[in-house]
């Protein structure tokens, strides 16, 4: 049997949301599992792909084995217009082989975000990236507020999942609060994966 893993699946064509996903993956190693780190590649507007099938930098693409045999799974994006961006909801689209056999059903999940304005729909966001993976049967795990950066959080994090305020040049780092809202994200994750394990054996 191949060892439990969480996959901390993302889109980003900039930092921030990368960074986002790394300290996820911080968190899921933090509470004694592995992660694992995919992204998706830009939706082409060619007739054809043009893309290769391995980034140039970053993590590797995503494929549906990645998800099929995860433990868990934290899903990231940048908001555009309130919603996920395109490039991600056109993966989960992709994903009906695995709604069929109910491949996630009972798995954890986690949503995650980043967003060039404060109130740029972090939110929305976070809620709509949570439709798909309800409708696979998986099991939504945001952050209470015994996280006392949720509290203390002046740039991002919602109880929905954690987010960033990138700023309008999309420069601006991840604060203090953010990282360990990322990290408690990763832990929980790991933490109710394990647990679910434990009562299934």
């Amino acid at each position: 049997m191949s060892t439990p893993y969480i996959l901390v699946l993302y889109y980003s064509r900039h930092g921030a949301t990368a960074e986002m996903a790394r300290q996820i993956a911080r968190g899921v190693e933090m509470a004694g599992l592995e992660a694992r780190l995919r992204s998706v590649p830009a939706v082409s507007s060619e007739c054809e792909a043009v893309a290769p099938g391995i980034p140039a930098e970053g993590a590797l693409y995503a494929e549906l084995d990645d998800l099929r045999h995860c433990a868990g799974l934290a899903l990231g994006s940048p908001t555009r217009f309130g919603n996920m961006a395109a490039p991600l909801k056109y993966f989960l689209d992709g994903t009906s082989s695995l709604w069929l056999t109910g491949e996630l059903v009972g798995k954890p999940a986690g949503v995650f975000t980043s967003t060039s304005s404060l109130h740029g729909g972090q939110e929305s966001t976070l809620l709509s990236m949570m439709l798909p993976l309800l409708h696979h049967g998986m099991l939504i795990t945001g952050l209470p507020y015994s996280e006392g950066a949720l509290l203390e959080t002046r740039g991002g994090g919602t109880p929905y999942g954690p987010s960033h305020h990138a700023g309008a040049d999309g420069k601006r780092k991840l604060d203090d609060h953010e990282i360990a809202l990322c990290r408690a994200l990763g832990q929980r994750l790991a933490s109710t994966a394990k647990q679910l394990e434990t009562s299934r054996g």
